[in-house]
Formats: structure tokens, C-alpha cells, sequence
């Protein structure tokens, strides 16, 4: 039996050496292959949309760096479902600071569907003047030359969407640092082998996703995800099946990560973990042959050797190895150096959520408490 098992763990974690070594691969091919462009000149009139609810960590600095573009005309829209949302003051206060840059406050206080982001999104809509829309998350800060970046590859009207990757910039606790690890020690990685596997990539992320009204209207307009989680996924993955591009911007947005307790953290991973398997259910079952490191212990434990130990050592080296292509390649975050060590907690962290993300349905998001089906949610 015990035999057994330690040839399972050992397949288990070559398997795993394996995804990472190639992970590593298209992370490093990425960095010397997406040799930074030109902003370009095709600068037309841009509506930003941003969809808010309560301030997130270094909130006000975030909103303020959309205020201070290096671009000729654009506006942006803010939406809160309450007109005592923490967030209100902030805006007050930017559209107070910025009053030659048209900023509005709309205040969404129907609701369109289970997703309230998006719900606040269908207020804000009418409201943008231009046929040229942003959208990204209330937590993400943006460089001055964000917007000629994410709108210059819209000149070609075979790309639908354009989307960012971001780095995680955390709190100095122990949740705020290992979600920082699971986005560029994993997720970025793993965006970037789907990306060199697939052809191209087939979704959108939160962090941006740049479009025209005519390609929104085109894929059903934003009532059609107005009940799913991952509206940024399901908005993306129909761009592509309409047949139309969806790229990668030449540029790196900031996502502030609050103060996780180890309750939140589990929560928020959870989370993150059931919207995956909901979206991406055969890509989801496959990463378990992706815990390189969780296994290599495993089997070690179960069997003791030279050989054993040295899968362990090829595992937390190639682990390392990823992240920091990713953490400060791609991602130009010298933190990553600091938190390398975390990456053993990390995994077996990722292992365990893995493993509970199906033992049920249930999420929590913004406080309220929900169950997924087929990607949309319900109340629980």
C-alpha cells in the first residue's frame, strides 16, 4: 500500500516539476518576446467606468491616478449603490481637487441581478458620453500612460477587448503577502501558459477590460452576465467566441490587497477557487497535477531517499524560479525576492483550498453569503 502511494506522490510531483518548469518557460519567452511598443497615436475620447463600493486600501490614491492621465479627452464615471458609501467622500473630494476633468458620481440604487458590480455598471452606463469604455476594479491603481496604453490596440477592429496583467502590492501581514504570492507565484504564471498553450488568451481580467460599446452590444450587452461572478472572465470568453482578439496591454496596473485576516484569506481563496472550478471546470481538475512541491514532501515522507529529497529541492527551486520570473520579470516587483520563502506555505495553502473547493458552492463576497451554479450566483 505504502509503495503504492509513494509512486502516486512521486508521478504526482513529476507531473507537477513538469507544469512548473513550463510555466517558467512562457513566463521567461513572455519577458523577452513582449518587448515594450509606443503608446501610439490613436487617442479617442474614453469613458472610464468604475464601479465602487466602500474605499479600498489606498483607495483615494488609487481613483486619484486615473485623474492624471496623460491623455487628451476622457471622463470618469463613479458608481455606488448608496449614497452614504464610504467611497462618496473620496470622489467629492477628487472631482473638488480635478474640476477641468469631467468626473460624475451616479448613484445605482436599483439592482439588476446577483452580481452588484455589474448591477452598478448598468446604472453607470448611460451616463458615459463616449464610444470608448475602461472598466476596471475599485482597487486598482493605474501609471500615467495607462489609458493611451489600454485603448492604442483598439485601433484595430479585430481586437475586442484589451486586458491587464497587475501585481499585487500587499500589507505588511501574513494574508496581504501570501495573496500576493498567489498572484504572481501562480496566477500570472498560469495566465501566461494559457496564454502560450491556447493561442492567445480567451478571457478578460478585472484589472481592465477596454472595449467599444459595439463589441459590448455584440456579446449581449452587460444585462447578460448581470448574474454571474466572474463577469470579467464571461465578458472576455465571448469576445472570443464572437471571433475577435482580446490582448494583453503593454502595461502593469496595481492591485491593493487589504489586511487579511486568516479567516478572510481562507474566505477570499475560497472564493477565488469555486469561480475558477465554476468557469473553468477541466482546466481547474487539471491543476492538481500542478502542486509540484506539496507532492515532492508527500512522497519523500511516505519514502525517505537521496532520490526523494532531491525531487523536493528540484521542486522548491523550480517554484522559485517561477515566481520570480513573474514577480519581477514580468511584473517589475523586487518584493517578490522578500516573500520567496512563503511559497512552501503557499502551496500546501493551495493544496488544501483545492481539495475544499469541492466539497461545496457556497462563497462570500462583500459580506454576503452565496451559492454558484454553472458560474452565476444565487442567494444562499
Amino acid at each position: 500500500m505504502w509503495i503504492f502511494l509513494h509512486a502516486l506522490l512521486l508521478i504526482a510531483a513529476w507531473l507537477g516539476i513538469a507544469y512548473c518548469f513550463l510555466a517558467f518557460w512562457t513566463t521567461v519567452k513572455f519577458h523577452f518576446h513582449n518587448r515594450k511598443t509606443p503608446a501610439g497615436d490613436f487617442t479617442p475620447p474614453v469613458s472610464i467606468l468604475k464601479p465602487l463600493c466602500g474605499l479600498d486600501p489606498h483607495g483615494y490614491e488609487s481613483l486619484r491616478s486615473h485623474c492624471i492621465q496623460d491623455y487628451p479627452d476622457y471622463e470618469i464615471i463613479f458608481g455606488v449603490a448608496a449614497p452614504d458609501d464610504p467611497a462618496v467622500a473620496a470622489v467629492e473630494r477628487l472631482i473638488t481637487e480635478f474640476p477641468e476633468l469631467s468626473m460624475r458620481l451616479v448613484v445605482c440604487s436599483n439592482v439588476f441581478g446577483m452580481n452588484f458590480k455589474i448591477s452598478n455598471l448598468l446604472q453607470m452606463l448611460p451616463e458615459a458620453r463616449h464610444p470608448y469604455l475602461v472598466i476596471n476594479d475599485s482597487d486598482i491603481g493605474v501609471p500615467r500612460d495607462y489609458l493611451r496604453k489600454v485603448v492604442g490596440p483598439l485601433h484595430n477592429r479585430g481586437v475586442g477587448t484589451v486586458t491587464c496583467l497587475y501585481r499585487g502590492v500587499a500589507s505588511q501581514n501574513i494574508g496581504s503577502r501570501l495573496e500576493l504570492m498567489a498572484i504572481e507565484g501562480d496566477f500570472i504564471p498560469g495566465v501566461l501558459f494559457a496564454r502560450e498553450i491556447e493561442k492567445g488568451i480567451h478571457f478578460a481580467m478585472g484589472s481592465t477590460m477596454a472595449l467599444h460599446r459595439d463589441v459590448l452590444e455584440r456579446i449581449g450587452g452587460l444585462a447578460s452576465v448581470a448574474d454571474y461572478l466572474a463577469d470579467d472572465y464571461e465578458l472576455g470568453h465571448r469576445v472570443w467566441d464572437a471571433g475577435l482578439e482580446i490582448v494583453l496591454a503593454d502595461c502593469i496596473v496595481d492591485h491593493y490587497l487589504p489586511r487579511y485576516s486568516w479567516a478572510d484569506f481562507f474566505q477570499h481563496q475560497l472564493r477565488w477557487a469555486r469561480t475558477v472550478r465554476s468557469c473553468r471546470p477541466e482546466g481547474y481538475a487539471g491543476l492538481i497535477l500542478t502542486f509540484a512541491l506539496p507532492w515532492s514532501v508527500l512522497s519523500f515522507a511516505t519514502a525517505p531517499s537521496i532520490l526523494g529529497l532531491s525531487v523536493v529541492v528540484i521542486s522548491v527551486v523550480l517554484r522559485s524560479m517561477m515566481a520570480v520570473a513573474s514577480g519581477y520579470l514580468v511584473l517589475r516587483d523586487l518584493r517578490v525576492f522578500a516573500n520567496l520563502w512563503l511559497i512552501p506555505v503557499r502551496d500546501f495553502v493551495s493544496l488544501a483550498i483545492w481539495i475544499l473547493s469541492y466539497a461545496g458552492s457556497h462563497i462570500v463576497w462583500r459580506g454576503n453569503k452565496f451559492e454558484l451554479a454553472n458560474g452565476k450566483l444565487r442567494p444562499a
